[in-house]
């Protein structure tokens, strides 16, 4: 790679786009991330061919317990998927574009369709500790865009990316064939890795969200921008700080990551099979 290369972030990705079609032999339709509590999902979907993250360029391996750092490629029906088995987060520290990178890959990899999983905390007490809701909408609290910097290559969208309908209503019905009980709701994005504190999920309520995390936010900004459809979903592992009295830790999200892992594994997988069955009907 040459200083322009290393420097733009949209040249690093299609470097590492090239490179990961050429491990895989081929292009790809869907980037699936599994956030923390996913990881379930690698298990039930079969792959065909796998990758460290280490070895593509521009790809740092996630610090966060519960991530993994591989890339998978599986075929679901027709559709020929990346699976990615961990993410970067802000508060790693290696910046918005480490972020986001895995999704501007995919997308020069030739995916159009990108979907997201996470843990969340759940400011709805009557969704409770376990329940699996679609991202109907974000607010963005974490101080940072994936735009800046650096502008997209022609013929992407210019810098300015409308985020009206940054999560694909068409993917959530999809989503709901599979599974009807599904909730819907918005996301609040934060920086962290400190939890909320109650005063912030009180404003947060305010604001109008059901979820609090710390991912998300930043790759739908840059899927839509690369013109992708996003769906996103998040695992209630605990109701946000203030809510239950209890104080708040890593460990619990693990814990109820874990007793969820089959569960919402199943669920991804046949959103994933659903999403390939309506892409052969258009």
């Amino acid at each position: 790679m040459n200083s322009a290369t290393e420097t733009n972030p949209y040249e690093l990705a299609k470097v590492a786009a090239d490179f990961v079609v050429d491990k895989f032999g081929s292009k790809h339709d869907i980037l699936a991330v599994l956030g923390s509590g996913w990881a379930h999902a690698a298990s039930v979907l079969e792959a065909t061919n796998e990758i460290s993250v280490t070895e593509i360029p521009g790809f740092t391996k996630p610090s966060a317990i519960g991530h993994g750092g591989s890339l998978k490629s599986v075929l679901v029906g027709n559709s020929k998927v990346l699976l990615l088995t961990g993410r970067t987060h802000l508060y790693e520290g290696h910046g918005v574009n480490s972020v986001v990178h895995a999704v501007r890959t995919a997308a020069f990899a030739g995916c159009k369709t990108l979907v997201l999983t996470n843990a969340a905390g759940c400011l709805r007490q009557d969704w409770g500790v376990g329940a699996t809701a679609l991202i109907s909408d974000h607010i963005n609290l974490t101080g940072f865009s994936p735009l800046t910097g650096a502008d997209a290559p022609a013929p992407l969208h210019g810098r300015f990316v409308d985020l009206t309908d940054a999560y694909s209503l068409r993917l959530r019905k999809i989503a709901h064939q599979v599974d009807s009980t599904l909730h819907e709701g918005v996301y609040m994005g934060f920086h962290g890795p400190h939890f909320e504190t109650p005063a912030e999920i009180r404003a947060a309520r305010i604001w109008g969200a059901d979820l609090v995390g710390m991912s998300t936010v930043m790759e739908t900004i840059a899927a839509r921008h690369m013109g992708m459809e996003v769906l996103a979903l998040s695992l209630a592992t605990n109701l946000a700080a203030g809510i239950s009295g209890e104080k708040l830790s890593g460990e619990e999200v693990l814990a109820i990551g874990k007793a969820s892992a089959t569960r919402v594994g199943g669920l991804l997988a046949n959103i994933l099979k659903q999403i390939d069955i309506e892409s052969q009907k258009s």
